[in-house]
């Protein structure tokens, strides 16, 4: 195999996981940035050089390239040369094309998300905005992984409020409720926009609740 696949939310527990696997086959690192089809073109200009020793070319956060950087890519899965390893990670499957994942060795690395405090930052001054201001926040998210990742972050914010809260049980589980929903539906290719909308027209204010 020449190709895994690091699945996980957790940078800290996908970065041991890497240095693990590096190890494990013996091989050097190199970390190579793929966002744009331009990146591919000169990732293709490196592989086609010789390389005499075994290399890992280490690709992070795959799944937020483009569509058309991911179809030009897949030509280094199918043709690997061999002494060159690749070794990619994501957040989630979700954004990846069959044809990219079906070349890879899965690799999911557990480990709990956790809502850092900028995120935590960001989340809790959504919550507090009315209709249009949480609308005119979420008009600004159009990468389908950036918009998981926001709901996934409104998740982990509200579930913190529900162990911490003396009133508004109710209405806190509905909101992840619909968040959850959000979720599923960003999962299986929904219209990013869309979802987003009808996850904040989904939300129910809560009175009398600091948040």
């Amino acid at each position: 195999m020449h190709a895994y696949l690091l699945i996980g939310s957790k940078q800290q527990e996908i970065d041991i996981k890497i240095d693990k696997l590096l190890r494990k086959l013996k091989i050097k690192r190199l970390e190579y940035p793929l966002i744009k089809i331009k990146d591919v073109r000169e990732l293709g200009s490196f592989t086609k050089l010789s390389i005499n020793s075994p290399t890992g070319i280490l690709i992070k956060n795959v799944d937020s390239a483009s569509t058309e950087a991911l179809n030009a890519f897949l030509k280094n899965l199918e043709e690997p040369q061999k002494n060159i390893f690749y070794i990619l990670t994501a957040n989630s499957t979700n954004n990846l094309p069959p044809t990219i994942i079906s070349r890879c060795q899965i690799i999911k690395v557990k480990g709990k998300k956790e809502l850092d405090s900028k995120s935590e930052k960001e989340i809790s001054a959504f919550a507090r905005k009315n209709k249009v201001g949480q609308l005119q926040k979420t008009s600004r998210i159009w990468n389908r992984q950036e918009a998981i990742s926001f709901v996934e972050n409104y998740i982990l914010y509200t579930h913190s409020l529900l162990l911490k809260a003396d009133r508004g049980y109710c209405l806190l589980g509905k909101n992840v409720k619909c968040a959850n929903q959000a979720l599923s539906n960003l999962g299986a290719n929904g219209n990013v926009q869309l979802q987003l909308t009808n996850f904040v027209l989904g939300l129910v204010k809560i009175p009398h609740f600091e948040v």
